[in-house]
Formats: structure tokens, sequence, C-alpha cells
């Protein structure tokens, strides 16, 4: 993310948080429910594998069938070979945006035009969030990268009061401001901090 001071996040270690908890699924746990409403712990994985070659080939500039698909469009799932693809995958994300020319312009992602520092800071959030989704899915602990935590923190917070957010997120789930930053983030992008799998 570019801020103020013109410096840039890298995404690595989040995305090596993300691959860490990846690895550690049991195939057992594959259909259990997430906070995702629509989605299994198999979807929230297909998920993240196609997101992470969109936002890799956003950083990229390389737009193309990845930059171009509706992530709503359909559940995604899990392909043959996930566990080896993944985590190579978050590498390669975390490799396009560790270059600054990613963090500039435009690029395309969702089928959406914007600009390279916004989808940067959309791929942060994606990450962070889903992050948590699949720890809290699967029983894992979740501590997410401070940097990328706070920045997924600072965009919700910015867009929080945008009519069109919902659309995306959901509505704000109300969280106590001397709250966990973690929790507050989660509370700006509709989940519940508390989700288990039970409800």
């Amino acid at each position: 993310m570019t801020d103020t001071t013109g410096t840039t996040l890298d995404l690595g270690p989040q995305a090596a948080v993300v691959a860490r908890l990846a690895g550690a699924v049991a195939d057992t746990q594959l259909a259990h429910a997430t906070p995702c409403p629509r989605y299994a712990v198999r979807h929230l994985l297909g998920h993240l594998a196609g997101l992470a070659a969109a936002f890799r080939d956003a950083g990229r500039k390389e737009p193309g069938p990845t930059t171009d698909t509706d992530p709503g469009a359909v559940v995604p799932d899990v392909a043959p070979g996930w566990r080896e693809d993944l985590p190579g995958t978050l590498d390669e994300l975390a490799e396009a945006w560790r270059d600054p020319a990613a963090w500039t312009g435009t690029t395309r992602a969702g089928g959406v035009d914007l600009p390279g520092e916004v989808a940067g800071l959309v791929a942060t959030g994606e990450l962070v969030l889903h992050g948590w989704d699949l720890a809290r899915a699967t029983g894992q602990a979740y501590d997410p990268d401070p940097a990328a935590l706070r920045a997924c923190h600072a965009f919700l917070a910015a867009s929080a009061d945008d009519p069109g957010r919902d659309g995306v997120f959901g509505p704000v789930v109300p969280v106590p401001p001397d709250a966990p930053l973690l929790d507050r983030a989660l509370g700006l992008s509709g989940r519940d901090p508390g989700w288990t799998p039970r409800g």
C-alpha cells in the first residue's frame, strides 16, 4: 500500500500467514462452514486461489481471464493440486506487489478498473479477512501481519460510510471502540468477531 510518505507495504508476510493456515487444513475440514455464508472451507480455499491469481496479475498489470472474472459470479471450489499450487500463487502475488509500479497507474481486478493503490489495498484486505475466515473455520490460531492489519483497518474505516459498500462487505457489525484492532476490522467488514462454526 502506498501511504502518505510514499512507502509501500510488503504483502509477503500476510501471504505467508494465509499459506500456513491453508497448509494445515485437513481434508476432513473441507466441508466445514466458514464465516462467509455461501462458502464451506473448500470454497473459501478456491476463492483464495482465484483472488491470489487475480491480484498477482493485477499487480503485474497483465489483464486477462483472472482479472476480468467477477468473484461473485460463481461459488469457487478447490482444484486438484491446490495444496501445492496455492502457496506458490500467494508467493507470486506478494512478489508482484513488491514492484513499486504495481501501486501506481491503473489496473484491473474482479472485472473492474481501479487505481493500482486501491487494488493493493483490496488485495491486502482480502488476505487479512479471509485469513481470519479460514483460521476460525478450521480452529486455528490467527496472528495476521501487523502492517497488513493496520492497512486493512484503515481502508475499511475510510469506506465505512459509503452507501455502496454493503454490496461488497455487508452491513457494519458494531464492535466496541476499545476492542482489538482485528475485531474492529472484522466488524467494519461485516463480520462478527465472535463467529464460531456452531454460530
